[in-house]
């Protein structure tokens, strides 16, 4: 059984604040299914962009697995803003999560 979008993105916010890194929900997608975006910030002009992966990675049971939505490791925040918003006008139903973390963490699980 997967969890909800909304269920997902409370527990994630409390774990990475939990952490030690600073998380916000910047914004409130659909709260059964909205695909979930975090944008993760270095505070040093660095970000990274993560969104779900695709969905013939599933992992076990449903578990949410995540990808890096660029190549390069650390882009600027203005890209990173361009591909929130273009993910946007695909679909408005989506909740993105702000993470600023110097040492760059994003507690998020991963494909390769």
């Amino acid at each position: 059984m997967r969890l909800t979008s909304e269920f997902w993105v409370a527990a994630y916010l409390r774990r990475c604040n939990g952490e030690g890194a600073f998380a916000v929900l910047r914004r409130r997608g659909a709260p059964e299914a909205g695909a979930i975006f975090v944008r993760v910030d270095r505070l040093d002009g660095q970000t990274a962009v993560f969104g779900p992966a695709p969905q013939s990675e599933v992992g076990l049971e449903g578990e949410r697995l995540f990808t890096r939505l660029h190549k390069e490791d650390w882009i600027e925040p203005a890209e990173s803003e361009q591909r929130l918003q273009k993910q946007l006008v695909f679909d408005p139903d989506l909740w993105i999560v702000e993470v600023e973390d110097r040492a760059g963490r994003n507690f998020l699980p991963l494909i390769d």
